[in-house]
């Protein structure tokens, strides 16, 4: 294939991944308003995911995906936060997953993992334990998981996650086991007053059989870095998509109510344009550093870049949200105004752990730096 048809080809995939994502996002807002409840789960956006294929996607060609660059699939994560953060967390999850089993896995848990892809299966990673931690434990049949994980989302319906557990000689190794049958999970404690449709809860992992097959990499893979740090551009990319459904939002009610002339109105959508965008640029720039940088840039380049991006679209978040709460008033927290509840979803997604600690690190990585100003993120 000569050189411009290849540019065109690889156009046209680009499209269709990003349409195929652009329609399962508009559904999903469509119906987010009917899973904004507790304990809810988004199945039937799920099942549009699996019927557009977007759920294997994101794996190399040879494994039945679309070996999507940083940039689309960055566009992808986007477009499906904008129509739910729910469904957004769930996919980034995912895609989290299969990132993972393509870096630290064998052969033989590649082809299985991408075969099961293929076929629907949606994966997680859940690696927030409670304070007695999920083990792996040794008896006279073999490995055996103890303990829970919290804060998992897909909790319930995900039925190969992938988790991280401590075995008997201390090492912390990545399991991903076959849930069997048995009421494991536990959506009880999530109350949080937002991302209400994760099925996000804890799950009792106690008596699991683990084969040697099942555990991922060797001690200390999941934490790996720059893959640990950098890959927060995958959730700051569904945030943002979610900022850019409330931009979208506050234009229609500016549109709607005739009040985009009155100067004040048109500065907070002015700055709330530029939220946006800065959150945008970020988040691109932090995806291709960390997808396709590996070789150009030292891997605390990347990892302090991925932590500035963590607070810049973090800030914008929180700074588009006031203004369009301060634009549209009293409605933007009113029930069922979509404004309030994508703006509940979003202040809660935004709530990531350890912000201080992401900000001062990159900020002494920084200082540290000899290079000009302009020159220390090249």
């Amino acid at each position: 294939m000569n050189a411009p048809l290849a540019f065109h080809a690889a156009r046209t995939r680009l499209r269709a991944e990003v349409e195929a994502a652009q329609a399962v996002a508009r559904v999903a807002f469509a119906r987010a308003g009917d899973n904004d409840c507790d304990g809810a789960f988004p199945d039937a956006d799920i099942a549009e995911l699996r019927r557009a294929g977007l759920l294997a996607a994101p794996l190399p060609r040879e494994d039945g995906g679309a070996e999507l660059s940083a940039t689309e699939l960055c566009e992808m994560l986007r477009r499906i936060g904008s129509g739910s953060l729910a469904l957004g967390r769930l996919y980034e999850g995912h895609v989290n997953a299969l990132g993972l089993v393509q870096r630290f896995g064998t052969s033989t848990q590649r082809v299985r993992i991408a075969a099961e892809a293929r076929q629907g299966q949606l994966f997680g990673v859940w690696n927030t334990d409670d304070a007695a931690g999920l083990r792996l434990v040794e008896d006279a049949s073999g490995l055996r998981l103890q303990g829970r994980k919290i804060l998992a989302s897909g909790a319930g319906w995900i039925l190969r996650p992938l988790v991280t557990a401590t075995d008997p000689r201390g090492r912390r190794l990545m399991v991903m086991p076959k849930l069997d049958d048995a009421r494991r999970d536990d959506l009880s404690q999530w109350t949080a007053q937002g991302m209400r449709a994760s099925a996000t809860g804890a799950v009792d992992f106690s008596g699991l059989a683990i084969a040697p097959e099942d555990i991922l990499g060797t001690d200390g893979d999941y934490e790996r870095q720059p893959f640990f740090s950098a890959g927060a551009w995958r959730f700051c990319a569904v945030q943002q998509g979610g900022m850019e459904t409330l931009l979208g939002l506050l234009r229609q009610h500016l549109r709607r109510t005739q009040r985009g002339g009155d100067p004040h109105q048109a500065a907070r959508l002015g700055e709330a344009a530029i939220a946006a965008e800065t959150a945008r640029l970020w988040v691109e720039r932090a995806a291709r550093m960390a997808e396709e940088g590996e070789g150009l840039h030292a891997p605390d380049r990347v990892v302090a870049y991925a932590n500035l991006a963590r607070i810049a679209v973090e800030r914008a978040g929180l700074d588009l949200m006031q203004l369009v709460q301060r634009s549209v008033g009293l409605q933007s927290f009113m029930r069922p105004h979509p404004i309030e509840r994508v703006s509940r979803d979003l202040a809660t997604y935004l709530r990531q752990p350890g912000p201080d600690r992401a900000l001062t690190n990159a900020a002494a990585w920084a200082l540290a730096q000899e290079e000009a100003t302009f020159d220390i993120w090249a």
